[in-house]
């Protein structure tokens, strides 16, 4: 850690990168020093620091590389995959950069930015209707798969899933934690790659540490107690009953994953607490204005899930929460709504102080 006040030197990382996808993972864990209870200390998890900027880089390029591994995706081989947006962003990373044409279904409700970005990396999008939720749009990659011979990357069933979070996100949180405490890990779930490959590995290595696992206030699918129903291969059959729309987008599609079941199965999760869509973009922007950290509604949800569990934690706890992805991603959402691009009176007056006003 950086004394305050040194000067501070880079030496660059002692290495070169062969392509982008060698910059995937090795995400910090970086301390709150300004939003921090007395007598807690908390962690978060910088997962925009990814290359593509979310935690959904990692499985997207672990999905591809398992898929050329096993030859169930052939070279040029289009790939398609539903997605609220990030594993869509990091898909297009990946592929554009070895090589594989790219379809997106997503369900038009999701930020403008997602699609965009996607395009920009050369990804087809094929927007399905609101109405018909997450399931819509999965059901709709599913039939383009079936109906041309491409590949579906089935981001909600597959071990690469939750391999990748088993072999660089849990081994990351034991290396930066060796021989510290860490008494928390707070994350939600989109496919809930996360929490079944971190629990996989603490479990074993750090049985003290708990686990808590969130979802929205609105929208509680595991905390329902009803099971997912499901078709061939851990598919979702159908929309899950407790789902309702909700403003954590990427969080808790309209189905409980199959890589989620797992999780939920094994019981790799303490505490199951809920966190209202408000509070997530509240502390969001805490976040921001408080401490530097540019991050979404997913990372403001598991902060202020992390600041509950301060509250009560015993004095000296450590609690590392998940920040799933940027703040940029969220520019047309309600975590910006409120701030314009007009100046305020407040900055007006600051411009009139000088003699070089001139509007």
């Amino acid at each position: 850690m950086t004394e305050d006040n040194a000067i501070r030197r880079t030496t660059g990382r002692g290495q070169l990168y062969g392509s982008i996808l060698d910059t995937v993972g090795n995400t910090p864990a970086i301390r709150i020093n300004n939003l921090a209870p007395d007598g807690v200390e908390i962690y978060v998890k910088a997962e925009f620091f990814n290359p593509a900027a979310s935690v959904k880089d990692r499985l997207a390029l672990n999905i591809i590389e398992a898929a050329e591994r096993s030859g169930a995706l052939k070279p040029g081989q289009t790939v398609v995959e539903a997605t609220s947006g990030n594993t869509g962003i990091g898909l297009a990373m990946v592929c554009a950069q070895k090589g594989y044409p790219l379809v997106i279904t997503m369900a038009e409700s999701f930020s403008v930015e997602r699609r965009k970005l996607m395009r920009l990396l050369g990804a087809k999008v094929v927007l399905t209707p609101r109405a018909e939720k997450g399931f819509g749009m999965y059901r709709k990659a599913v039939e383009l798969a079936e109906a041309n011979g491409w590949f579906l990357a089935s981001q909600f069933e597959t071990d690469a899933n939750a391999d990748i979070h088993e072999n660089t996100t849990a081994q990351e949180i034991l290396g930066d934690f060796a021989g510290q405490r860490l008494d928390y890990v707070v994350t939600g779930y989109g496919t809930g790659g996360t929490v079944t490959g971190i629990g996989r590995v603490l479990r074993r290595k750090r049985p003290d540490t708990k686990i808590i696992l969130t979802e929205p206030a609105n929208a509680q699918l595991v905390g329902s107690g009803i099971a997912q129903e499901r078709g061939p291969g851990g598919m979702p059959a159908v929309s899950h009953s407790a789902f309702e729309p909700h403003p954590i987008q990427g969080w808790t599609p309209d189905f409980i994953p199959h890589v989620l079941q797992e999780g939920l199965d094994r019981g790799f999760y303490d505490d199951l607490i809920p966190v209202a869509g408000a509070d997530g973009i509240a502390w969001a922007r805490k976040l921001a204005s408080g401490e530097g950290i540019l991050t979404g509604i997913s990372g403001g949800s598991t902060f202020a899930v992390a600041q509950q569990l301060a509250k009560t934690a015993p004095e000296g706890s450590v609690i590392l929460c998940m920040l799933p992805d940027t703040g940029e991603r969220y520019l047309s959402t309600p975590l910006f709504e409120d701030i314009v691009e007009e100046m305020s009176d407040e900055e007006r007056a600051i411009s009139a102080s000088t003699p070089g006003y001139q509007m």
